[in-house]
């Protein structure tokens, strides 16, 4: 128990703080304090305990794990600096500093909240006597702030379910993400990204040297798969400011946007980041996602003798231009809808397969634009396969919608036809994550009730995810919506 003469020495409640944080070095304070931390029992012992002999373990029952809130930027509430930043355990708000002229100590004494976590190095003191805490009850608070992995214990799709707080049942991997405005096309890129096994390991089991960026993506990723969450949802807020500032407010919390702009945007970015060059194995990114695709090339003569109906075809008597250039995703066009829609019902939303509309790179169908054919032919195909669908033209008056619904299977998708070269053996992909649209019908884009939902795979199950709304979902109900992006996981044994 602590003497008479430290009790003494400590400030009085009634002492107010108008000077800015001017305090805040931790290795200053830590120099003054006791060599060894303190146990539970021998926390800060208020002056009313003077004179009893019994230790007071009151501050560690204020502890609120139900307030604790991690998932948003690490700064003071006062002062909004990001320097030495403590979070208070009892209310969960941030403050700066814990030195005798800080924010933190003067609302240890104000609001009699006496625990606080450094939000950097995880370590815990009792303020305003500045100990140092070291209690194994603290450890699952530690844990959510800084969650940590091994190759063991990344939680896989088949993993038994965790239990939040309040009890609440959740899949690690497959939890709801917050849509603070309108940031719902970037959760579903997020979902998408973070189910890519290559990427997600890197991110879990590795600490990027990077930018800014990429140690928040991987710590977002953390969160999203940590197994022992005090809520079963995270929110993206500290990671997309970042994105809001390296983008210089293209893609932006309040605004609504294109998610495969966001994928391209971001695959680039975090290629770069990550110290990457031209070569596929210079990244993670390029990796995992990187193909190559063969594009020939003619001018289109003009030949009066041609009927108007006839396709212009490539001429193998002239020059045919061929260079082969590297690729993240396909881009697919959908045929139009057509402009008078038959009164059978089944033929209002027309449908095609995805064999129909992959034809594109089979290197025997002929593109057209600006007087130049084109026509391609992977020439190497990545082990996780995006295929972006474009659904969205813009004309002079209005952002058109096209409704077309595509057919395709979960898995086995054969792409040996759209890859150059001889394949006895098919080339088989299993659908790993679907993104979907939704609006109201018609064929306007309407952005103000735009829906983005992402179908993610789990094991033998299948999940839909809509902000912070989980459900298991039938499979044969994942092809019936709009789907925008997916991402497909070769085979091992296939190429």
């Amino acid at each position: 128990m602590a003497s008479s003469t430290d009790i003494d020495e400590r400030p009085s409640k009634r002492t107010r703080l108008d000077a800015p944080v001017d305090d805040i070095d931790d290795d200053e304070d830590d120099a003054q304090m006791v060599d060894e931390p303190v146990r539970a029992s021998d926390l800060y012992l208020d002056t009313v305990f003077s004179c009893f002999p019994v230790p007071n373990i009151t501050d560690l029952l204020q502890i609120n794990r139900a307030a604790l809130d991690f998932d948003f930027e690490k700064v003071c509430s006062v002062s909004t600096s990001n320097i030495n930043v403590y979070g208070c355990l009892v209310c969960g708000k941030y403050f700066q500093g814990r030195g005798r002229s800080s924010y933190a100590y003067a609302h240890s004494i104000h609001d009699d909240h006496h625990v606080f976590i450094n939000l950097e190095t995880t370590r815990v003191y009792v303020l305003p006597d500045g100990y140092l805490v070291s209690d194994p009850s603290l450890e699952d608070i530690a844990y959510v702030l800084r969650p940590t992995f091994t190759q063991s214990t990344i939680p896989s799709p088949s993993a038994k379910l965790s239990y939040d707080l309040a009890s609440q049942a959740y899949l690690p991997g497959y939890v709801g993400l917050n849509n603070i405005k309108h940031n719902d096309h970037m959760n579903v890129i997020i979902h998408a990204l973070l189910h890519v096994r290559p990427l997600r390991d890197f991110l879990l089991l590795t600490t990027p040297t990077g930018t800014e960026l990429t140690r928040r993506f991987a710590t977002l990723a953390r969160k999203i798969w940590n197994p022992r969450l005090f809520k079963a949802q995270v929110s993206p807020h500290e990671f997309l400011q970042e994105v809001n500032r390296a983008s210089d407010g293209k893609f932006r919390l309040e605004k609504q946007g294109d998610p495969v702009d966001f994928l391209s945007w971001l695959l680039n970015k975090l290629h770069k980041d990550l110290g990457g060059k031209k070569k596929k194995s210079s990244s993670i990114v390029f990796a995992t996602f990187q193909g190559t695709m063969r594009v020939e090339t003619q001018q289109v003569l003009v030949r009066t003798e041609l009927d108007n109906s006839t396709k212009p075809r490539f001429d193998i008597d002239r020059e045919i231009k061929r260079n082969t250039s590297p690729f993240l995703f396909l881009s697919i066009d959908l045929p139009p809808p057509p402009l008078f829609q038959d009164s059978v019902e089944k033929n209002i939303i027309p449908q095609v397969s995805i064999h129909s509309v992959l034809s594109k790179y089979d290197g025997k169908s002929t593109q057209e634009a600006l007087g130049t054919l084109r026509r391609y032919q992977a020439e190497s195909l990545p082990s996780y396969l995006i295929l972006s669908y474009k659904r969205f033209t813009k004309n002079v008056f209005v952002e058109e919608k096209n409704p077309t619904i595509v057919n395709f299977p979960l898995r086995g998708l054969d792409m040996r036809e759209y890859l150059s070269g001889t394949h006895p053996q098919p080339i088989l992909y299993d659908l790993v994550a679907n993104v979907v649209h939704e609006s109201v019908a018609g064929t306007t884009r309407d952005k103000e009730n735009t829906v983005w939902k992402v179908h993610l795979l789990a094991g033998e199950r299948w999940y839909q995810i809509q902000d912070l709304i989980v459900e298991e979902v039938r499979k044969e109900m994942i092809f019936l919506g709009e789907t925008v992006l997916q991402v497909w996981e070769q085979r091992s044994n296939t190429l």
